[in-house]
C-alpha cells in the first residue's frame, strides 16, 4: 500500500496551462523555457512589419522627445539656475522660487490679477456659454445663422480680435467712445484706466467664447425629449425643466468647458499683451505676461522657467479641486 503511494507521487507533476497559447505545460522550468522560445519565433514577415512599424512611427517620437521631453526637462534644469542666454548657466538650486514667494511682490500682484481675471472670466464665460446655447437650441428664426455668426470670434486670430477691440474701446479714436461723444455722454477709460482695463479684457474673453457655445449645443442636442415631455406632465415649468432636465444631463459637459477655461485663462497672453502690454500701472500683468517679460525683455530664463513650473503647479492644484467638487453636482447616466 505504500509503495503504491509512493510510485504515485513520484509519478505526478504539477500541471500548469499557457496563459497565451492555451496548451498545458507540466512544470515551471518547462513552462519559462517555453514561452521564451514562443516569443523568440517571430517569422521574417513578423520581423519585417516590426522594423516598418518603429521607421514610420519614429518621426513622431523623434519630435516627442526633441520638441515635448527636452524643453521640459531643459526648463526643470534652468528654473534651478540663473541663465541669461549669453553666459552658461549657474545653479542655484530653488532660489528662483523662494525669490519669487518670499522676496518678488509684484509675483504676488500678478498672481493677484490672474487670480482675479480665471475667477471672473471663467465662471461667466461658460454661465453666458450654456445660457446662448439652450436659446440656439430653441426654435428662434435663423437659428441656423446664429449659430454660425456666434462661433466666428473662435476662428478669427487672436492678433485681428485684439486690432477690433482696440478699435472699438480706445480712449481717444474709439468707436464706442465716438458714440459716447456724440450723445454728449462721457467716454469710458475701458484700457487707460485700472478700474476698467480687467473688466474689459474678460468682455473680449466672453466674446470669444464660441468655441463651448457649440460644444453645449451638441450636448444639448442629445438630452432626450422624453425626459422634458415626462417633466411637463408631472407639471414642471420651463425654469423646472432647465433646472432639473437640462443642467443635470449636461452637468459632465459643463465640467469638461471649465476645466477647459481655468486652464486657457491661466494661460492668457495675447490679447493682455497686444492691448495694454500689462498696463496701466501693472493691472492687466497676467501671469504668462510676466513671465514673457522676465524670459524675453529681461533674459531672465532661470526665473521664467521657475514661473513656467509655477503656473503647471497652479493649473494642476486648480484642476484636481474641481474634479474634487465635481462628485457633487455632476450627473453622470450610469450613476444611481
Amino acid at each position: 500500500m505504500g509503495g503504491a503511494g509512493t510510485f504515485v507521487v513520484a509519478r505526478w507533476r504539477p500541471v500548469q496551462q499557457h496563459p497565451v497559447a492555451g496548451f498545458l505545460l507540466p512544470c515551471q522550468g518547462d513552462f519559462m523555457a517555453a514561452s521564451a522560445q514562443k516569443v523568440s519565433r517571430y517569422t521574417p514577415g513578423e520581423w519585417r512589419n516590426l522594423r516598418l512599424g518603429l521607421l514610420f512611427v519614429s518621426p513622431w517620437v523623434v519630435g516627442f522627445v526633441v520638441f515635448t521631453i527636452y524643453p521640459l526637462l531643459a526648463s526643470l534644469y534652468y528654473s534651478l539656475t540663473r541663465y541669461d542666454l549669453l553666459r552658461p548657466p549657474v545653479f542655484l538650486g530653488i532660489k528662483n522660487y523662494t525669490t519669487l514667494f518670499f522676496d518678488d511682490p509684484h509675483f504676488w500682484n500678478v498672481m493677484g490679477n490672474t487670480i482675479y481675471y480665471v475667477g471672473v472670466s471663467v465662471p461667466l464665460g461658460v454661465g453666458s456659454a450654456f445660457i446662448i446655447a439652450n436659446m440656439l437650441n430653441s426654435r428662434v428664426v435663423a437659428r441656423t445663422f446664429f449659430r454660425g455668426i456666434i462661433y466666428i470670434p473662435s476662428i478669427v486670430p487672436a492678433v485681428a480680435s485684439a486690432m477690433v477691440w482696440d478699435f472699438l474701446m480706445n480712449v481717444q479714436w474709439g468707436a464706442i467712445n465716438g458714440l459716447l461723444r456724440f450723445f454728449g455722454l462721457p467716454v469710458i477709460p475701458f484700457l487707460s484706466n485700472p478700474a476698467w482695463s480687467k473688466p474689459s479684457l474678460i468682455l473680449v474673453a466672453v466674446w470669444a467664447n464660441g468655441a463651448a457655445v457649440v460644444i453645449f449645443l451638441a450636448s444639448l442636442q442629445d438630452v432626450p425629449r422624453a425626459l422634458y415631455e415626462a417633466a411637463t406632465v408631472d407639471g414642471a415649468n420651463i425654469w423646472h425643466r432647465f433646472r432639473n432636465v437640462t443642467i443635470p444631463i449636461t452637468s459632465p459637459i459643463i465640467l469638461f468647458n471649465l476645466i477647459m477655461g481655468l486652464i486657457v485663462a491661466f494661460q492668457e497672453f495675447t490679447i493682455p499683451w497686444l492691448l495694454t502690454q500689462g498696463g496701466p500701472m501693472n493691472s492687466t500683468e497676467f501671469y504668462l505676461v510676466h513671465l514673457y517679460r522676465n524670459a524675453f525683455a529681461y533674459l531672465r530664463m532661470g526665473k521664467a522657467s521657475a514661473l513656467a513650473w509655477i503656473l503647471l503647479f497652479i493649473i494642476v492644484v486648480f484642476t484636481i479641486l474641481v474634479f474634487r467638487s465635481s462628485a457633487r453636482w455632476v450627473y453622470y447616466g450610469g450613476d444611481k
